[in-house]
């Protein structure tokens, strides 16, 4: 372990956070918009997501699923806004992502094993109106290893909120991406600097193999 941060961690119980590896944001066939480059960044990531699934699976370390899940009966006004969506637009429109009922909320690359944890979220964080951290803090959890889609959106989100509920935060480098490499960038070195410590696999291997 490379950063003597991660040896404080040796003694407590983590969890693995796989955020949103969904085919609206993973699938090539959902991904035409994007450069060649960025895909290639997002297959990477899947890749270092199963990789890292693998060794909590062998080492005991638990393993959270975070699913992004829209009803489509119940927008979500402020995103709408941002957006520049007006109150009567239709919606959903026909590239939101991970509506109910549809193909793009399916696992892709990835799916949990049964008595893994599944939590759906209305909105970027993972912590927001899911009970992940009473659940987390419930089971003595001291760190988690946060990985995923995308690095700029919901994993930013989901790691700065583990940070501000009392979680030692990862954040894994080579097993999230963002759809743009210059944003993945400056999310990570913004996550470094304020709420987690931002490695890459290989440097918490021991660690996902010792829950």
């Amino acid at each position: 372990m490379s950063d003597p941060r991660l040896e404080l961690l040796c003694d407590l119980p983590g969890a693995l956070l796989v955020v949103d590896v969904q085919r609206s944001f993973a699938d090539p066939e959902f991904l035409a918009h994007l450069s060649e480059t960025a895909r290639a960044d997002v297959a990477a990531a899947v890749q270092g997501v199963r990789a890292a699934i693998g060794l909590a699976r062998a080492g005991g370390t638990a393993v959270v699923w975070l699913r992004l899940r829209v009803p489509p009966d119940d927008p979500w006004p402020a995103s709408n806004w941002f957006r520049g969506q007006a109150p009567d637009d239709p919606w959903p429109t026909e590239g939101e992502p991970c509506v109910e009922g549809t193909d793009g909320i399916e696992w892709y690359g990835v799916e949990p094993l049964d008595g893994e944890l599944v939590l759906d979220k209305r909105t970027y964080d993972g912590f927001a109106g899911t009970g992940l951290a009473e659940t987390l803090h419930g089971r003595g959890t001291g760190w988690v290893a946060v990985t995923g889609l995308t690095s700029d959106c919901c994993v930013l989100e989901t790691a700065g909120s583990a940070f501000t509920r009392g979680f030692r935060t990862l954040v894994v480098a080579d097993a999230t991406a963002s759809h743009d490499r210059a944003t993945h960038d400056a999310a990570l070195r913004v996550l470094a600097e304020h709420s987690a410590v931002v490695v890459d696999l290989a440097e918490i291997e021991d660690l996902l193999l010792t829950p």
